[in-house]
């Protein structure tokens, strides 16, 4: 793949979808912050459920805290590896306190320093609460990168470090949520919907799947 292909996929998931963003809901960066740390092996819906009566109670570092770990335990119960994850925010959170004035930090190693915080979570704070054009590489963007041939990897750092030196910097900042929302509605693990797909004549995948879906999920892409 080139450049003027890449540049090309990039256009087109513009024009499909302007202003894309998280799925996670979060109005701050601190619960951007937990948000995210809790996504970890689960799925952005399952944490909303959660969050959303969790920061109608606590939503700074101090309230989280007053609440204690078995009333956040509690409150999270619901997502996978809750106890590891409540006690890594209960960490964090401490941290926040003590060294940052209780405000999310801006720089990628104060936020790794952070109990449940690593590269990809860093990446996903600098981008979407910072507006910075970091690209934070899931399993969605790991699979798409390497089947579409934008920029394939053997590892995570790999692939996100060749979509930064071959993502055009003008689609740099949205290209981690591109990526993400094609990968869960488009690009399937198992099953990629390629007949429905607006970039199919440019993907260097060679079993394509052009069985069309019983509905069509662009519209998920696009919201």
């Amino acid at each position: 793949m080139n450049s003027t292909i890449r540049r090309e996929i990039f256009t087109r998931f513009k024009a499909a979808n302007p202003h894309p963003t998280t799925e996670l809901e979060y109005s701050s960066p601190f619960e951007l912050l937990i948000a995210v740390i809790l996504s970890a092996q689960a799925t952005d819906k399952s944490v909303n459920l959660a969050t959303r009566k969790l920061f109608k109670r606590a939503n700074t570092p101090e309230k989280i805290l007053a609440l204690g770990e078995a009333d956040l335990q509690e409150a999270i119960k619901t997502i996978g590896l809750y106890k590891t994850k409540a006690k890594n925010i209960l960490a964090t959170c401490r941290l926040l306190i003590e060294n940052h004035g209780s405000q999310v930090p801006r720089k990628r190693d104060e936020l790794e320093r952070l109990p449940g915080v690593g590269r990809k979570t860093a990446n996903v704070i600098l981008n979407t609460a910072f507006g910075e054009p970091t690209i934070a590489v899931d399993t969605h963007i790991f699979r798409v990168s390497n089947r579409t041939g934008i920029a394939p990897g053997k590892t995570v750092l790999e692939v996100e470090l060749k979509l930064l030196r071959h993502v055009p910097m003008e689609f740099r900042h949205d290209a981690h949520h591109w990526l993400i929302l094609h990968g869960r509605y488009i690009c399937k693990a198992r099953k990629p919907e390629c007949a429905i797909c607006f970039i199919n004549d440019l993907c260097e995948f060679k079993e394509k799947n052009f069985a069309l879906p019983p509905e069509n999920p662009l519209q998920h892409s696009t919201a």
